[in-house]
């Protein structure tokens, strides 16, 4: 695995390296001891899939309150997404900035985020298929998140808004 490390501290791309051969590749996409080598403890505890049928539907922008702080490893199955992620860690020279990239089923690409960063993306395909790789379990009482739209991050998402819950329209602004 290639690791780049973004301009947010601690927020990792992660391209896998493929072994190619007449019958297509395999390739390694997790490893704890190169993830350790890059400064990443991360303990899975549970996986997550989202399907999500319309392009330009968009989730987010969640996180989990302490004591159930989150990381992730994000990856595109199917599709494509324009992925999001704002660092909320109030020590953090980047507080308050945020990072978005894409991430697209044929470029083989992940994204680590630790935890204290609210995440999430927008579909640029119909049909498009989201992996998480989570390393703390869902706890609705710490479940947060920050408005898509929040006037604060002025985030520029590529399409128009087409789908969104009703729960993440309901998130208040940011207070800094």
């Amino acid at each position: 695995m290639i690791f780049k490390e973004l301009k947010l501290r601690g927020i990792w791309l992660i391209k896998i390296e493929e072994h190619k051969d007449e019958r297509g590749f395999l390739a390694r996409t997790f490893c704890n001891e190169e993830f350790k080598q890059h400064g990443i403890d991360f303990d899975m505890v549970q996986c997550n899939l989202s399907h999500n049928k319309k392009k330009g539907t968009l989730r987010g922008m969640h996180f989990q309150n302490p004591p159930y702080e989150e990381a992730k490893i994000v990856t595109c199955m199917k599709g494509a997404i324009y992925d999001v992620i704002i660092d909320l860690r109030r020590e953090s020279a980047t507080y308050g900035n945020f990072s978005a990239l894409e991430l697209r089923d044929d470029d083989y690409r992940m994204l680590y985020i630790p935890e204290g960063f609210a995440h999430g993306f927008q579909t640029l395909e119909d049909n498009t298929l989201v992996y998480y790789q989570m390393s703390e379990f869902y706890h609705v009482e710490a479940a947060k998140g920050i408005r898509w739209n929040d006037p604060l991050f002025k985030i520029l998402w590529p399409l128009a808004v087409k789908i969104v819950s009703k729960k993440d329209l309901s998130y208040p602004d940011f207070q800094k």
